[in-house]
C-alpha cells in the first residue's frame, strides 16, 4: 500500500544533545567529517541506511539511543566542542575578511542548480556540483555570497535499469520539512513570499526556503503553495522538467523572482544589498532585468539602468556548443513581458538583450547566453581551452575584432577538496603531515612512505568494491522483488585490480560507448590472465534523450555477459554519495569526449584529489595540467575524415594506453608488492594537483579577476545619483550614432629599409575622419603581428597612435564638427624577423570599458 504523502517527524532531542539541532541545520556537516562522525556514532549502520543525513537520522533513531546518548558525558563534551567550533566557523574573519583596498560587500550567486549534499537533491550533473563546491569553498573563505536558485519538489529523477538495460526514471517528492532547510519568513512570523505578474492577469507565487551552506546563505524560490493555481504549483516540480514555456516560467522565477527574494532577505537580516550578482550560465539571466526595472524605479533610463548593471554582473558560461543554450521563440518572451512584471522596461528593449543579431543568428528566438553576455561586463568560460572555445563561439557579438580580443576570459573549475577527499587520506595526511587539508600537504615528504600510500589506496578500493555490491545487490532486489540475488553479485570487481571510473551525464558527445568500439579487444582487456581490468560506469541520460539512452543500454547489455560481469558493470542511480566513494576507488579516471565539446570536465579533478590518475582526451581542463606523470592523454583524432574515423582511432589509442602503459605500470611491482612507479605518479599528483583543483584556488580567483572588478566597476556607476551611468549611457548613444561614419582614409608609412631588417622603425601616418567625435573618444592603433599567406595576422600587437600635434580645446571642437580628418601618428619598432603585417584601426575608448572590443565597433583601415 502507498502512502499519499510522507513527512518526517523530528526527534525531540535531550537537553544535553541541544547542539545536534544546530549542527544538522548547518550544511557544512556535508563536508565536516569530524561532524560528520559525530552523527554517525549516533547509530552507525541507520547512519549508512539513510544516506549519511543528519536531518533524517534523528528523525528515525530510537528516542532511547539519544537518551543513553545525553548521559554520556564524553560524547556530550564532542558534542558541545564541535558546536564551538561551528560558531567559531561562522564569526571569525577568514581570508576574504583580511583582503586590503576595495571589495564587494555582498555577492549574489545565482545558478539553476545546486549539489550540496546528497541529502538535498537540487541538481542534475556537474553545472550543480560546481554551485554547491562554488558555496562551500566561498564559506570557507569568508566569502560573502548569498546563493539563489530553485527548491525542486521533485529534484531531478531517480534513476532505475530494466533487465534490457533501458533508463527508467522516476520522480520521488521531497519533503522540505524533512530537509536542512527553513521557510523564510519576516518579523512577525509570516513566510515571506515573491510574486511574478503572469499574463492573463494570473500570478505567480513563490515562497523562499534558506539552507545555510556554513557562512553561506542559500535561498530557494518554491512554487508548490496554496497561493497558486494548480498548473502553476507545477513551477518548481523538478529539475530541467517541461516544454519551452515551463522552463522559462521557472527561468523567470530564478531570475527575476531570486533577485526580488535577496533583496528582501538582506532587509530582514541586516545584511547589505550586493554589489555583484553572478549569473551560473544564462538561465538566472533575467535577474539584470529585474535589477535595471528597480533603477528604472529610482529614475534612470533604460540605458543608465543598463550601465549600472552590467557594470556589477559576472556571467559564465558552461556550454562549448550552440546547442546546449536556452532559446525561447520571441513571441513567447514577448507576451509573457507585455505585462506589469518589469515596470518601466520596455519589450523591445528587453528584446534586443537576446537577440541573435549577427552573421549566422535566428530572428526568431531569444538567447539567453546572448542575453546574460549583454548584461554582464564581466563574463568568463570554465577552462583555459573553454574560454577560446567560447570567444570563438561568441565572435558574432563583436564583428571586426579577432577571436583572441572578444572580452571573454576563463577562470578553471575547481572541486571543494574536503567535501570530495576520501576521509582515509585526510587521516594519512593528518597522521603524516600534520594537517587534514589534503589540498596544501607536502605529500612529496618522506613522512610518507610508498606503502603508506599504496595501503590507503586499497583501503578506498576495497571500500569502493563493497559499495558498488550493495548496489547491485539492491537494484537487483527492486527488479526482482522476494528474490534471492544471485551469488555472482558478491564478487562483482576485486579490490586487487586496476579498478578505471567513467561516472557522469550520458549526452552523446560524451561518447560512454568509445570503450565498446572494438568489443573483442575491450573482453581480452577485462579477462588479461595477468593484468586484468575492470571498469565501473554511472551515470544518467536526460529524461528526453533518447541516444544517450541507448548508450546506456548498450553498456549495460555488453557487462550482462556471465564471463564479463565481474570486471564491468554500470551503477544505476549516480549522485553525490555513489561518487563520493567512487572517486577516491577507482585508480584511473576516464573521459573521453569529443573535443572541444567538454567544458572543464570537474569529475576528473575529483578522483586526483583522492591520488588517481587520469586517462583523457585532451579537453577541458586537462589540457593545461597533463604533465605526462599526472596521468595519460589520449590523442584527438581532430583531423579524422568522419566520426566513425574519428571513434575508431581514438578508441584504438584507448585501447593501446590501457595495454601498453596503464595497466604494466600498475602491476609493475616490488618486493613488497608496491606498484614504485604508479606510487610515484599518485604522489606526483596529490603534490601538483591538488592546489590547482581545489575550489579554493577558482572563488580566490573569482574574487581577484571578477568579483573586486566588478564591484569597482558598479560603484563608480551607482556613486554620485548614478552620475558616470548616466554620462557613460549618453557618451555610448553618441558614439554609436556617429559611428557609422568614422573611416580610416588613408595611411602612409616609411622609414623601413628597401629590405627591412630587424631594428628598423615603421612610421605611421593614419587620417582618421571622425564623423564628429573628440579624438579623445577614440583610441586610433596600428595592429601588427605575423602574416603567412592570406591577409591574416596572427600574434598581434597593437600600439595606439596619437594626433599628430597636441590638440587643445578648439582644435578638438573643430574636429568634432565632422570637417577634414584627423592625422594620427606614430612609430612601431622592427623586433623580429620573419614575414610581418599591419593594419590600422579605431576603437571607442572611455575609462569605463573594460576591454577596446566592448562596444563591438571597429572601423579598420582598407
Amino acid at each position: 500500500m502507498k502512502a499519499i504523502r510522507k513527512f518526517t517527524v523530528r526527534a525531540v532531542l535531550p537537553e544535553a544533545l541541544a547542539a545536534l539541532e544546530e549542527l544538522a541545520g548547518n550544511l557544512r556537516w556535508s563536508w565536516h567529517e569530524p561532524t560528520r562522525q559525530l552523527f554517525e556514532h549516533i547509530a552507525p549502520e541507520l547512519w549508512r541506511e539513510i544516506g549519511t543525513d543528519p536531518v533524517a537520522l534523528l528523525g528515525a533513531v530510537d528516542p532511547g539511543r539519544l537518551e543513553d546518548l545525553a548521559a554520556d558525558v564524553d560524547y556530550v563534551a564532542r558534542v558541545d566542542a564541535i558546536r564551538g567550533d561551528l560558531r567559531d566557523y561562522l564569526e571569525k574573519p577568514r581570508w576574504y575578511q583580511g583582503l586590503k583596498g576595495e571589495k564587494p560587500a555582498a555577492i549574489a550567486y545565482f545558478s539553476p542548480e545546486f549539489g550540496i549534499a546528497a541529502a538535498l537533491p537540487q541538481y542534475s550533473g556537474g553545472l550543480g556540483i560546481l554551485a554547491g563546491d562554488h558555496l562551500k569553498s566561498a564559506s570557507d573563505l569568508g566569502v560573502p555570497l548569498i546563493g539563489v536558485g530553485l527548491f525542486y519538489r521533485a529534484g531531478y529523477f531517480s534513476q532505475a535499469i530494466s533487465p534490457d538495460g533501458w533508463q527508467m526514471e522516476s520522480y520521488p517528492l521531497l519533503d522540505p520539512d524533512g530537509l536542512p532547510l527553513s521557510v523564510l519568513r519576516r518579523a512577525d512570523g509570516t513566510a515571506v513570499q515573491v510574486s511574478l505578474a503572469l499574463p492573463d492577469d494570473r500570478t505567480l507565487h513563490a515562497r523562499v526556503w534558506q539552507a545555510q551552506v556554513g557562512r553561506i546563505r542559500l535561498l530557494l524560490l518554491d512554487t508548490d503553495i496554496p497561493q497558486n493555481p494548480d498548473d502553476l504549483r507545477l513551477v518548481t516540480d523538478r529539475l530541467y522538467g517541461g516544454g519551452g514555456e515551463h522552463r522559462l516560467l521557472q527561468e523567470l522565477l530564478l531570475g527575476i523572482g531570486g533577485a526580488r527574494a535577496v533583496k528582501i532577505w538582506s532587509t530582514l537580516s541586516g545584511h547589505p544589498e550586493p554589489e555583484v550578482f553572478h549569473t551560473n550560465e544564462g538561465h538566472a539571466g533575467f535577474l539584470g532585468l529585474e535589477r535595471i526595472s528597480s533603477l528604472i524605479g529610482e529614475g534612470l533610463t533604460f540605458q543608465e539602468a543598463l550601465q549600472v548593471a552590467r557594470a556589477g554582473t559576472v556571467f559564465t558560461t558552461h556550454t562549448p556548443v550552440a546547442a546546449g543554450i536556452d532559446r525561447f521563440e520571441r513571441p513567447l518572451v514577448r507576451r509573457y513581458f507585455e505585462t506589469d512584471l518589469l515596470p518601466g522596461v520596455a519589450v523591445d528593449d528587453l528584446l534586443a538583450l537576446g537577440a541573435e543579431n549577427y552573421e549566422g543568428g535566428s530572428p526568431e528566438v531569444f538567447n539567453m547566453a546572448i542575453m546574460g553576455l549583454r548584461l554582464g561586463q564581466h563574463a568568463n568560460g570554465v577552462s583555459a581551452l573553454h574560454g577560446e572555445v567560447s570567444r570563438r563561439m561568441f565572435s558574432g557579438l563583436w564583428p571586426g575584432f579577432d577571436a583572441a580580443e572578444v572580452p571573454i576570459g576563463s577562470i578553471t573549475n575547481g572541486v571543494h577538496a574536503p567535501s570530495w577527499t576520501d576521509p582515509a587520506l585526510m587521516a594519512l595526511a593528518q597522521n603524516r603531515l600534520g594537517s587534514s587539508d589534503t589540498s596544501t600537504a607536502d605529500w612529496r615528504s618522506p613522512e610518507v612512505s610508498d606503502q603508506d600510500l599504496w595501503s590507503v589506496r586499497g583501503q578506498m578500493r576495497l571500500q569502493f568494491v563493497e559499495d558498488a555490491r550493495r548496489r547491485l545487490t539492491n537494484a537487483w532486489r527492486d527488479q526482482n522483488p522476494g528474490g534471492l540475488p544471485p551469488a555472482w553479485i558478491s564478487r562483482v570487481f576485486d579490490p586487487n585490480v586496476l579498478t578505471i571510473g567513467f561516472a557522469r551525464r550520458v549526452p552523446t558527445y560524451k561518447r560512454l560507448t568509445l570503450m565498446l568500439h572494438d568489443p573483442e579487444r575491450l573482453r581480452a582487456l577485462l579477462l588479461d590472465p595477468d593484468r586484468p581490468i575492470q571498469i565501473v560506469i554511472a551515470g544518467k541520460s536526460h529524461p528526453a534523450d533518447e541516444e544517450g539512452k541507448r548508450l546506456i543500454q548498450k553498456i549495460v547489455q555488453f557487462a550482462a555477459d556471465p564471463a564479463l560481469r565481474t570486471r564491468i558493470a554500470f551503477l544505476p542511480d549516480y549522485n553525490i554519495a555513489m561518487a563520493q566513494l567512487m572517486y577516491p576507488g577507482t585508480d584511473v579516471w576516464l573521459n573521453n569526449p569529443l573535443r572541444p565539446l567538454e567544458a572543464c570536465g570537474t569529475s576528473g579533478m575529483k578522483a586526483a584529489l583522492n591520488g588517481a590518475l587520469n586517462l583523457s582526451i585532451l579537453d577541458g581542463w586537462w589540457p593545461e595540467y597533463y604533465d605526462g606523470k599526472n596521468g595519460w592523454a589520449i590523442p584527438s583524432a581532430d583531423a579524422a575524415g568522419d566520426a566513425g574515423e574519428r571513434d575508431r582511432i581514438e578508441a584504438e589509442a584507448l585501447y593501446d594506453l590501457i595495454e601498453h602503459q596503464v595497466a604494466p605500470t600498475f602491476y609493475d611491482r616490488n618486493a613488497d608488492d608496491v606498484p614504485e612507479r604508479w606510487v610515484g605518479n599518485i604522489r606526483h599528483t596529490l603534490a601538483t594537483l591538488s592546489p590547482e583543483l581545489s575550489a579554493d584556488r577558482m572563488v580566490r580567483q573569482y574574487v581577484d579577476r571578477l568579483y573586486r572588478p566588478a564591484g569597482h566597476y558598479e560603484r563608480l556607476m551607482s556613486t554620485n545619483n548614478y552620475r558616470a551611468a548616466r554620462e557613460l549611457a549618453a557618451w555610448k548613444g553618441k558614439v554609436v550614432s556617429k559611428w557609422p561614419a568614422v573611416a580610416v582614409t588613408h595611411v602612409e608609412s616609411g622609414g623601413v629599409s628597401v629590405v627591412p631588417q630587424v631594428g628598423d622603425e615603421l612610421h605611421l601616418r593614419a587620417h582618421v575622419q571622425l564623423n564628429g567625435l573628440l579624438p579623445t573618444d577614440v583610441t586610433v592603433e596600428v595592429v601588427y603581428g605575423k602574416s603567412y599567406g592570406g591577409d591574416e595576422l596572427r600574434d598581434t600587437q597593437s600600439q595606439a597612435l596619437v594626433p599628430s600635434s597636441p590638440l587643445d580645446l578648439a582644435d578638438m571642437v573643430e574636429a568634432a564638427s565632422g570637417g577634414s580628418p584627423t592625422l594620427f601618428t606614430g612609430t612601431v619598432e622592427l623586433d623580429r624577423s620573419g614575414a610581418f603585417g599591419y593594419t590600422v584601426r579605431v576603437v571607442p575608448r572611455n575609462a569605463l570599458l573594460i576591454s577596446p572590443a566592448e562596444m563591438g565597433l571597429v572601423a579598420i583601415a582598407t
